[in-house]
């Protein structure tokens, strides 16, 4: 199972749209303009806003734990397994095994232990990679939305992502990722159940 924690592929191309009243939207600096297009195009830094945005912070301090409680789960099923695998070889290497059957028998149960701790890794890599997904999709929803609203004044034709080598060069005046950050932390407001889980990893951390 990979350690993939929030996709900076979330932050999709937005289009100019509608939102809720202006006055949720403060004032910005900079006013990104397209010279002789007559389009207003902004862009964010996706990295800065993974790293910036608490929604981000917390989902990614969740999954961590989750993960790791996981592999924990996993390497005590393995030693257990192993336990036996070997208490099997010394019992027949000592000629414990007074039958054909009787060894066939263990033999036969530590295969099944091995299928079992197989098909729990399959099933907890399943129920992690759903469980980041809607995550990923509750950020971008997020995201989203915001943006909705600080178009509704702002009128962007075109607010891009930023990230990576997807873009091989932008003029810094068409960055609006400090307003995006700030915008999306002051609406940020974290579930009682990640408040929870944040509660009980710092704990543990101590």
């Amino acid at each position: 199972m990979k350690k993939l924690f929030f996709l900076a592929s979330a932050m999709l191309m937005i289009m100019s749209c509608g939102g809720k009243t202006e006055d949720e939207v403060e004032e910005t600096k900079n006013e990104p303009i397209a010279p002789n297009s007559g389009l207003r195009i902004a862009f964010v830094e996706v990295d800065s806003l993974m790293t910036q945005y608490q929604f981000c912070k917390d989902y990614t301090e969740v999954m961590a734990v989750e993960y790791a409680n996981i592999q924990k789960e996993l390497a005590a099923k393995q030693h257990t397994l192993q336990q036996h695998a070997a208490s099997m070889q010394k019992k027949y290497e000592s000629n414990g095994f007074t039958t054909r059957d009787e060894l066939e028998r263990a033999q036969a149960g530590i295969q099944r232990e091995e299928q079992e701790l197989a098909a729990l890794s399959d099933r907890l890599s399943a129920e992690f990679a759903n469980t980041q997904a809607a995550y990923n999709d509750e950020m971008r929803d997020s995201i989203q939305a915001f943006l909705k609203v600080y178009n509704k004044k702002k009128k962007y034709d075109y607010i891009l992502s930023k990230g990576g080598d997807n873009m091989l060069y932008a003029n810094p005046a068409y960055d609006i990722t400090n307003d995006v950050i700030k915008g999306l932390n002051k609406r940020y407001k974290v579930k009682p159940e990640v408040a929870a889980k944040l509660k009980k990893a710092n704990e543990d951390n101590k």
